[in-house]
């Protein structure tokens, strides 16, 4: 049976959105800021038109699994389109030509010099967003981002699928029928390494006075906050931490040494190595996602142990953008000061 999960939701006033009510001075409007979510993610080490075809199969295996309509996914963002339109047969006519393997990509130096400036600014070739609405914030979501084909391959640069559930979804259905949509999706992919597990999804920044939320989430050590870091598509063979579910494929299996030396160095009961097929495996860290709870003791041993397995091939903590005007300086869209950023990062390390 599926636990409940904690309940991580703020509300709060996104800048510049502004309401007016029957007349009245427009006053502000509060929105869902962030909310705990199921999110999966994959690394792709390669262009477009190397993993169309598996890209195209795990969008349809999200869409059937969660179906369209007000309620799940009803919107869709595909490239420019920053104001995104309603899902419609026509615009699955778009997202299929666009995500077809034979579509011709160029290289960003095949352009005119102005239109490979512009290319290089938005730092992909294509982008596909698909979202529950126009707040985007019902717990649905999924974003395919195609890195930019350089000759050379820029190092580091990934093309990045991620998709997200409520975590009510997982709660509903149970965590099997996730587990089988987060396999039946990488099944077809080119990744390097994945994940799939609790997360939060954070609609717009948080405010320094968000404080309480941010002690919440040191509270649960397997709830993910890495999508706060905003570059995840210079992830390159590097991994992303610990997850319930941990997809790893080549090069990186290799380095670790295979399925077997990952199978005699993890010893938590809860832990399964799952080959799936040739060069690729699942590590699993219990029947289903455990958020944790540090103030009853919950530490999630297996999560520990996976991750001083794989320190070093885990990505290294980044802090490069830090609020202006604010002493000490605060980092990632969560307002964490460099203290507790480094205190997550290694929260199953030390």
């Amino acid at each position: 049976m599926t636990p409940h999960y904690p309940r991580l939701r703020l509300r709060g006033i996104p800048p510049g959105r502004w309401k007016s009510h029957e007349g009245k001075p427009p006053r502000p409007r509060r929105e869902l800021l962030a909310r705990d979510v199921f999110r999966l993610a994959f690394y792709l080490p390669h262009d477009h038109s190397e993993i169309a075809e598996g890209v195209l199969h795990a969008v349809n295996s999200y869409i059937q699994a969660v179906g369209e309509g007000p309620k799940a996914i009803n919107r869709v963002y595909l490239g420019g389109n920053d104001e995104g339109a309603p899902l419609t047969e026509e615009w699955w006519g778009y997202i299929r030509n666009t995500l077809q393997p034979q579509r011709r990509w160029y290289f960003p130096d095949d352009y005119s010099e102005a239109e490979a400036r512009r290319v290089e600014k938005r730092g992909y070739q294509t982008r596909l967003i698909l979202t529950g609405g126009i707040s985007g914030s019902n717990g649905y979501q999924l974003e395919y981002r195609a890195r930019l084909p350089y000759r050379p391959p820029t190092p580091n640069a990934v093309s990045l699928l991620t998709a997200t559930l409520p975590t009510e979804y997982l709660e509903a259905h149970g965590a099997m029928r996730v587990r089988a949509l987060a396999l039946e999706m990488a099944s077809r992919l080119r990744f390097a390494s994945g994940h799939a597990g609790l997360a939060l999804s954070l609609y717009s920044s948080l405010r320094i006075s968000s404080a309480s939320l941010r002690t919440e989430l040191f509270r649960y050590p397997g709830i993910d906050v890495r999508p706060a870091w905003l570059d995840s598509h210079q992830m390159g063979l590097q991994i992303d931490g610990v997850h319930w579910l941990n997809f790893l494929a080549q090069p990186v299996l290799g380095e670790l040494g295979g399925a077997a030396v990952l199978s005699s160095r993890l010893h938590a009961p809860e832990t399964t190595v799952q080959e799936l097929g040739e060069d690729r495996v699942v590590i699993s860290l219990g029947d289903c996602p455990n958020a944790g709870d540090l103030s009853v003791g919950q530490e999630l041993p297996a999560y520990r142990e996976l991750a001083r397995f794989l320190d070093p091939w885990l990505e290294p903590l980044r802090l490069s953008h830090g609020t202006l005007f604010v002493e000490p300086p605060r980092y990632t869209a969560l307002r964490f000061t460099e203290e507790e950023a480094r205190r997550w990062w290694r929260r199953f390390l030390d």
